[in-house]
């Protein structure tokens, strides 16, 4: 399924099946009372969509493994982004749960097959940790987790969820999404009357995910790809610096996306600054054309597109090679946090007080225009901007200057 059918599904049956879940939980209640609830021993994460939010994740999942074992902690997403997950290494690998979704009925059969596991697993806690989707809390109810926690919107305006939830958050739009994520966690081990949640002061500072370590022929088949591209006999005489541009060229966002052509007017500023250095273009697949036309507009002899050549695992241990990354706010900006390279986050429907990456090394540019952010969890993402000139006014000199003062220059 896409983006938009997934949104639209969420937005249509979501309301309809939380109704239909939350008259049925209100029956229960009524037949069989409000049993205490069992003491949390094995403890389900759901956040089905984005690797970068996953990475947000990682302190709140250290700290369950923490309270209750790396074995009684588990995590659903779907099977395209569950790599994130592996290469993250805090839980093991037969505990990530998944299903496809690229298909209805391949999905029906994969989630039908998970609720089967999850109830398996005897799982009594589930943590929701999507901020503007139905699917998640659908999720957990389907698990057969008793203790439940997840937002609530209470008197607040926010997408309807039901009564689902019985360890509610209250959704703070002042938070880090980490320290939301952790606050989830917590929750789980409140007393449940004391809504809303939580009554304590969020994490500071936030727990950073780990050093990434590649293995062996990651980094061999990385090395080969740079030696091959970059015509170097050596990967000890790769030319430096070595920028990698995330240019998102067909954004499923289009208003986060920098402008293909301030990509170009970077790439020509920073090889005029640093003439023995070269570029590396990211991309998907479908992105190759896009990608290609843009390092034959920078130096087609000192600009490359790796776009469709790379897996998460490789992109990741290209990022060790690298010296700085340009990207835009999305996934990859939140796996650098993952290495040690330098670079600058561009931001502007999405706000950096809630998903800057975490990493001391990357520099958010944010010019905080009056209508910046006009992303929100209660409104899907859907902005109603066509002229994101939060970004388009993110000028390719001042990207440039911020450059300069993070890399020595001649």
């Amino acid at each position: 399924m896409n983006n938009w059918l997934e949104r639209f599904v969420d937005r249509r049956a979501g309301v309809i099946i939380c109704f239909l879940l939350t008259l049925l939980e209100k029956f229960c209640r009524v037949i069989h009372g409000s049993a205490e609830l069992p003491p949390v021993k094995r403890i389900l994460f759901i956040k089905p969509v984005e690797q970068g939010a996953l990475v947000l994740a990682y302190g709140a999942i250290k700290r369950a493994v923490e309270k209750v074992g790396r074995e009684n902690v588990f995590i659903f997403v779907f099977q395209k982004n569950r790599e994130i997950v592996d290469i993250l290494g805090v839980i093991p690998s037969e505990n990530v749960i998944t299903a496809r979704d690229d298909g209805l009925i391949r999905f029906g059969l994969d989630m039908l097959a998970a609720f089967i596991r999850m109830r398996r697993l005897r799982i009594d806690t589930a943590v929701d940790l999507e901020i503007f989707a139905r699917i998640s809390i659908i999720i957990a109810w389907f698990s057969g987790a008793r203790r439940r926690v997840g937002l609530h919107r209470f008197n607040m305006e926010g997408p309807y969820r039901g009564d689902l939830v019985t360890h509610r958050v209250q959704y703070n739009p002042y938070l880090h999404t980490a320290q939301a994520f952790d606050i989830f966690l917590r929750a789980a081990f409140s007393n449940p009357q004391e809504a809303p949640l939580l009554k304590e002061e969020p994490q500071s500072p936030l727990e950073y995910p780990p050093r990434f370590v590649p293995d062996r022929e990651t980094l061999q088949s990385v090395d080969i790809l740079l030696q091959e591209t970059l015509g170097v006999g050596d990967v000890s005489r790769l030319p430096h610096p070595l920028f990698l541009f995330n240019p998102k060229c067909l954004d499923e966002l289009p208003s986060r996306k920098w402008p293909d052509e301030c990509y170009v007017e970077l790439g020509r500023k920073l090889l005029e600054i640093w003439p023995d250095g070269r570029i590396l273009v990211i991309g998907l697949e479908h992105e190759k054309h896009l990608c290609a036309s843009m390092i034959a507009a920078i130096d087609p002899e000192k600009a490359y597109s790796l776009a469709g050549r790379l897996t998460l695992r490789s992109l990741i241990a290209l990022m060790t090679r690298c010296d700085l990354l340009v990207s835009s706010d999305s996934g990859p900006a939140h796996f650098a946090a993952l290495t040690d390279i330098a670079g600058v986050v561009f931001f502007g429907p999405e706000t950096p007080l809630l998903y800057s990456p975490l990493s001391d090394k990357l520099r958010v540019i944010h010019l905080n225009l009056a209508c910046s952010p006009c992303y929100s969890p209660m409104n899907y993402r859907l902005s109603p901007c066509t002229d994101n000139q939060c970004l388009q006014r993110i000028t390719p000199e001042k990207v440039c200057q911020v450059i300069q003062r993070i890399l020595p220059h001649s």
